[in-house]
């Protein structure tokens, strides 16, 4: 299951929260070698873990196997901050229905074509993105991600041209929040509806909700 954790239940999530930081350091920077991240704690952390961040985390017996970050676009972001020249054509997509989404992962233990996690991982952010009623998600990602998006029935467009940035061929795009690329997640694992636990504003809001749709 996939947590939903922002400024209001993050004090109840602290290990975790601090596990993932820990997780994140070791794949973007032990791993994938992305040395401008590294850090002497070993946590990963940048100026866009604020308050304003929303984590949504999956858990195994309390402990993270994988994660992602959304941020508010009308906020300062990754795109808007640090890459805008990735939007160079579009330019950059800003509004109170469209959210930044960043930094996802799987531990490398729940990796592999025979996994869930990731899948349940993006089924969550799009559940979690339809419950907010956004209607976009803006991403800077490898160009790598785009077939495996579009396998799976997303609207992706381009905001610039892909770019080279330290050997990695980067892109700036959009995707549409849609009920139909949330169910095409779920069905392309076979996961079952719902992803999220929300412990925001009691229990079972969100299970209540989205099992009477699907």
């Amino acid at each position: 299951m996939i947590h939903i954790i922002d400024a209001s239940n993050r004090r109840h999530y602290a290990d975790q929260i601090e596990e993932h930081f820990r997780i994140r350091h070791r794949i973007y920077v032990e791993e994938r070698r992305w040395m401008e991240l590294e850090r002497p704690d070993g946590r990963e952390v940048d100026q866009f873990d604020t308050d304003d961040a929303v984590y949504l985390l999956a858990l195994k017996q309390g402990k993270v196997i994988g994660g992602s970050r959304l941020v508010p676009t009308l906020c300062p972001h990754l795109m808007s901050e640090v890459f805008p020249f990735l939007a160079n054509i579009r330019g950059l997509q800003r509004g109170p229905d469209i959210v930044e989404w960043t930094r996802i992962f799987v531990v490398p233990e729940y990796r592999g074509r025979e996994s869930a996690v990731l899948h349940t991982v993006l089924a969550g952010m799009l559940e979690y993105c339809l419950e907010q009623n956004f209607s976009a998600i803006t991403v800077v990602m490898e160009t790598w991600w785009m077939p495996r998006f579009l396998e799976l029935g997303w609207e992706v467009k381009p905001l610039g041209l892909p770019t080279m940035i330290d050997g990695m061929s980067c892109i700036g795009t959009m995707i549409s929040v849609t009920e139909e690329a949330w169910r095409n997640t779920l069905a392309f694992k076979r996961i079952a509806a719902p992803t999220l636990v929300d412990r925001r504003h009691g229990p079972h809001i969100i299970k209540e909700r989205r099992t009477n749709h699907v």
